[in-house]
C-alpha cells in the first residue's frame, strides 16, 4: 500500500512540477489478496412349536422345575452358560462409593475363560452371579460418573463367595481447550501478508485480504515496518526514482554525476523510510490505529470506489471501529517536514513544501486505495481472502 502511495504521490508531484515549470518532478512517496433400507424379509421366529411339543412329552420335568427368583442384584443372562451345579459356585458382592454409599445400577461383568456373564447392582448396591464355573475369574465394574474398576477372585465348586465391598472412585475428566489468542492470530495473518508481493516482486505487506483481520500490537507494527523498510525491492525502487530524477535534472541542487545520483537516491530512500516510520509505525502506535488497507471486494463498483478513496482520510482503529486517519495525515506532515532537512536549499519552501507534500501524500493514499481495490489483488499471489468479487 505504501509503495503505491509513494508512486502515485510521485506522479502527482511530477504533474505539479510541469504545471509550475519548476523542478518539483521528484520526491516519490510510498510506491507500488437413506439409503432406503429395506429389511429384506421379516425375521420369523420359529421353534416355539417344537419347544412346546418337547415340553409336552416330559411334563413331569416341567412341573418339577422350580422358578428362580433374582436377588436384588439381577443377572442379565444367568442362563446363558448352563453348567452342572456340582461344578459351579456363587459370587456376590456390594458396590459402594468412597463414602460407603451404595451405587445402584452399576454394570458388573464376570469373565472366566470362555464363560462371561453380566449383571447390574440393585438399589442397595448388591449383585449376584450364580452358576459360576469353579476357578479364577475377573470382574469389571462401571457406572456413570465413576472410573471403571477391575477386580479378580476365585470360587470353588459348591461355594458361595461373597466378595469384600467394592469401592468405586469418581472419575475426573480434565477438559483442555486449546485456542489461539488474538495476538497469535494476528501474527499468523502478518506472516501471510509478508508473502504478498505484486507480480511476485513488489512488497504488498500493508494490505489485508483476510475477511476477519485482527488488530496489530505495537510490537507487530514495528516489526512489519522494519521488514518493509529494509526489503531489497524498496532499495531498488528508491534507486529507480533517483535515476528518473537525475535524467530530468530534478532537484538540480544535487548536481549530476555519481555524487548527484547518490544524493537523490538517499533523499528518495529517506522519504520512503520516514513515510513508513511516521505513518505506519509511530502514529499508529500513538493513536492505536491500524496502518493497513482492508480490501473490500464486495458491493457495487461505486461503493468500492468511495470506500477506497475514503481510506485516505479514515482508517480502522485497534478497537475495530472506523475513525479519522490521524496516522496517515500526520505521518505525511512529519515526513514532509523532515524532507526540508535534506533537500537542496533551492527546493525547500518551509511550511508550504511541508503541507504540499502532506496533501500529495493524502492524494497518493486515495489513488493507491483505488488501485488496490480494483487491480492489485489479481496480481498478488500468496494472499489469504474469501472474497467472491474479482
Amino acid at each position: 500500500m505504501i509503495t503505491l502511495r509513494m508512486c502515485v504521490g510521485h506522479l502527482l508531484r511530477a504533474g505539479v512540477g510541469l504545471y509550475r515549470k519548476d523542478e518539483f518532478v521528484g520526491k516519490a512517496r510510498r510506491i507500488f489478496s437413506a439409503w432406503i433400507c429395506r429389511d429384506l424379509g421379516w425375521v420369523r421366529r420359529i421353534g416355539l412349536a417344537l419347544s412346546l411339543a418337547t415340553m409336552s412329552i416330559v411334563p413331569s420335568v416341567a412341573q418339577s422345575a422350580s422358578p428362580v427368583t433374582p436377588s436384588s442384584g439381577t443377572s442379565l443372562n444367568s442362563d446363558a452358560n448352563p453348567t452342572n451345579a456340582s461344578e459351579t459356585g456363587t459370587v456376590s458382592g456390594t458396590v459402594l462409593d468412597k463414602d460407603g454409599a451404595a451405587i445402584p445400577n452399576a454394570a458388573v461383568q464376570l469373565k472366566e475363560g470362555e464363560f462371561s456373564e453380566q449383571s447390574v447392582s440393585g438399589g442397595d448396591g448388591t449383585f449376584t452371579f450364580k452358576s459360576v464355573p469353579a476357578g479364577a475369574f475377573e470382574l469389571s465394574f462401571s457406572a456413570s460418573g465413576f472410573a471403571t474398576l477391575h477386580e479378580s477372585g476365585s470360587v470353588r465348586a459348591g461355594e458361595s463367595n461373597e466378595l469384600p465391598p467394592v469401592q468405586m472412585v469418581v472419575s475426573t475428566t480434565i477438559e483442555v481447550n486449546v485456542s489461539q489468542t488474538r495476538v497469535e492470530i494476528a501474527e499468523e495473518q502478518i506472516h501471510v501478508e509478508e508473502k504478498q508481493r505484486i507480480l511476485g516482486v513488489v512488497p504488498n505487506y500493508y494490505v489485508s485480504y483476510d475477511p476477519d483481520p485482527k488488530p496489530l500490537t505495537a510490537r507487530q507494527k514495528v516489526e512489519l515496518g522494519r521488514k518493509f523498510t529494509f526489503d531489497p525491492v524498496a532499495l531498488g525502487i528508491a534507486g529507480l526514482i533517483a535515476g528518473v530524477q537525475q535524467a530530468t535534472n530534478s532537484f538540480s541542487g544535487y548536481g549530476q554525476g555519481a555524487q548527484g545520483y547518490f544524493k537523490r537516491f538517499g533523499a528518495s530512500y529517506a522519504d520512503f523510510v520516514s513515510g513508513t516510520f511516521f505513518g505506519n509505525v509511530v502514529f499508529p502506535i500513538v493513536f492505536k490505529q491500524d496502518p493497513r488497507y482492508f480490501y473490500k471486494g464486495t458491493g457495487s463498483r461505486k461503493s468500492r470506489l468511495m470506500y477506497a478513496l475514503a481510506n485516505a482520510v479514515i482508517c480502522k482503529g485497534d478497537n475495530g471501529r472506523w475513525q479519522p486517519n490521524y496516522s496517515s495525515v500526520l505521518g505525511s506532515l512529519a515526513a514532509g517536514g523532515l524532507s526540508n532537512l535534506y533537500y537542496p536549499a533551492s527546493n525547500r519552501n518551509g511550511a508550504a513544501l511541508t503541507f504540499e507534500n502532506a496533501a500529495l501524500g493524502v492524494a497518493g493514499s486515495a489513488g493507491a486505495g483505488v488501485v488496490q481495490e480494483f487491480f492489485i489483488r489479481k496480481v498478488t499471489p500468496h494472499r489469504h481472502d474469501q472474497s467472491t468479487n474479482p
